[in-house]
Parts: C-alpha cells; structure tokens; sequence
C-alpha cells in the first residue's frame, strides 16, 4: 500500500512539473535607466497611456494590460519604440545621454523591441536628408534605389521577428522614401533656381520692435533667415540653438532674422511668444506669404522650420541652408570667414 501511495504521490508530483504555466494577461515592464530625464516613464500609443514610477536610482517595474503592437517608450522628451504583448516579460535598460545607442531589452518578447532599436539607428544613419539633399537628381535616384535595397535586405534577415511586424515594415519602405525623395528634389530644384550668388528675393516686413525691415536695411552683413511659425513643433525646437549660435556670432558682420509665417488671427500669439521667449535677433512676421510674389513663395517655402544665408550683396549663398542644431551650419560660416 505505501508503495502505491508513494508512485502516486510521485505521479501527481511529476504531473505539476510538467503542466505548462497559463499565459499572462498583462505585459511585466521592468529596467534600469541611467541619467535619468523624469521621475516617470510614459508607455503610449493613440488609444493607450500609462505612467510608470522611476525611482531615485532609475529602476522601475510595473505590469500592463495592452493590445498587441507598437508602443512608444518616453523619458521626458525623448522616446523610443517598443513591441508589447501580453504575457511578454521585458527588461529595458538605455542611458539618455546615448539614447537610442544604448537602449536594449532582454526577457520574454525582447527580440521585438530590440529589432525595432536597431532599426531606428539604421534609419538615422541612412534617411539624412541633408547628403541627400546635397545630391544631384540622378545621384538622388540612385541613392533610393540603394535604400529600397538595404531595407528590404535589412527586414528580410530578421526571421525570428513577427512576420506582421515585417510586413508592416516592407510595406513602409516605398512611401516613406518616396517622402525622402520628393523633399530632397525640392531642394535641390531650389538649388539649381538660387545657386550660390544669384539675387536673392526681397523682402519689407514689419518688425516686432516697430517699423519695418527689409533686405535692403541689412546690406552689408550676411543675414541667416529663420522661416518658422508659433504652431510649429520642431521651429520651437531649433529656438535653444539659434540663440546659442546667434550669441556665438554676436558682433560679427551678420544678421539673425527670424520671419513669421502665421495669419493674421495669430499675430498678437506671435508678439507674445517672441517676447516671452526673449527670441533675438530681428523678429519680422510675414504679411504676404500668400501672395505670389512673396519672398515666401519665391523661394518655395512648402514646409518650415527652413533657413535661407544671403551674403552682404544681397545675392543668396544657400537657399537651403544648414539648421541652427546642425554643425553643417558652423562649417558654412567658416568657409566664409564670417
């Protein structure tokens, strides 16, 4: 009798073991993150939002019920992409000075996330639109092809990814570089209409201090315009910069202008955030972007923040010049000797 109570004690025991865990209804979300920009991580996608606690020591964990898909990751303003789905057990650890560089997930799901990093740094390195930018129209032509390449050679390798993600992913490719494409052959269509040392279109705009100020006023200097607008996310994002760079260049021989595109209606929001934000500079507001012979339209302004160098003669020297956060910009006004 003890023997047959011992094998089916043995037999239930062995039966446990082996009896597979249910999947959980809820992803864990654990990690570490050095240097830290919040005391909260944000899990978001369009339908979905969850905020995590950092402790002091950057660590955090929590669970989350989520539908299957991309997930956007934020610390303060920085963000990365992640792939959830529950019963996923993820680890993250990034530190935010390298952000995307470091960020790297292990556990259950990881190799999702990880893909997705991946792909980020690759399409940093490769979608740079100022080289492409600076191509001519049959370099540019083949320079897609090349990518089209890349990417599809770049998702097909990734076997072990879920296929919905990949196919999601090739399905991208073409309309994405066809963006890339159509933005950069703006430019360098502007660039063959305003080569360097052609005359430059004129303007006459009124100035946030008084008065108005044209091109004219400012012969004699180099003027570097900023073509932006109160609405606009990543104007706003290039101010920090273009003040460091202005105080950089203080009292040499070139001028930081600054032109508004808003409406009308938004003029008095327009004088408000230029003095709230202490812009310098010369603070103008376009009041004929509309017009056909504007300076706006002259120089095919489709999309902004955009920036436009004029040398002291009045004649364009970049119609598409570098951003304020660029180090391109710096390289042109040493070329320049400004």
């Amino acid at each position: 009798m003890k023997k047959i109570l011992l094998l089916i004690t043995a037999f239930a025991i062995f039966s446990c073991e082996k009896e597979p865990e249910a999947p959980k209804d809820y992803v864990t979300l654990s990690g570490k993150i050095e240097n830290k920009n919040s005391d909260s991580l944000v899990v978001r996608s369009r339908t979905y939002s969850k905020t995590i606690k950092v402790n002091e020591d950057g660590t955090f964990k929590d669970t989350l019920k989520v539908a299957n898909g991309m997930y956007n990751l934020f610390d303060g303003k920085e963000s990365t992409n992640i792939y959830l789905e529950n019963d996923f057990d993820l680890n993250v650890t990034l530190d935010t000075k390298m952000f995307d560089e470091t960020v790297k997930y292990t556990g259950k799901g990881a190799v999702h996330s990880n893909f997705l990093a991946e792909e980020s740094l690759l399409q940093e390195k490769m979608l740079d639109i100022e080289m492409l930018s600076s191509l001519d129209s049959l370099g540019l032509e083949k320079e897609i092809e090349n990518m089209s390449k890349k990417l599809n050679d770049f998702y097909n390798s990734k076997t072990e990814v879920d296929s919905t993600i990949i196919a999601a992913k090739v399905k991208d490719i073409e309309p994405m570089l066809k963006f890339y494409k159509q933005f950069a052959g703006e430019a360098i269509t502007l660039r063959r209409k305003f080569p360097r040392g052609a005359p430059s279109p004129t303007f006459d705009y009124e100035n946030h201090k008084g008065g108005k100020t044209s091109l004219a006023d400012l012969k004699g200097k180099y003027v570097y315009i900023d073509v932006w607008a109160t609405w606009c996310g990543p104007c706003i994002a290039e101010i920090p910069s273009l003040k460091k760079v202005e105080k950089q260049y203080h009292g040499k021989n070139i001028e930081f202008v600054s032109i508004s595109i808003d409406t009308p209606k938004a003029y008095e929001t327009w004088k408000k955030m230029v003095t709230d934000k202490d812009l310098g500079g010369t603070q103008l507001i376009a009041d004929d972007a509309k017009e056909k012979e504007s300076f706006i339209n002259l120089y095919k302004i489709s999309s902004i923040p955009r920036f436009i160098l004029i040398d002291p003669n009045g004649n364009v020297t970049s119609a598409d010049a570098p951003r304020p956060s660029s180090p391109k910009l710096i390289e042109l006004f040493n070329e320049l000797k400004i």
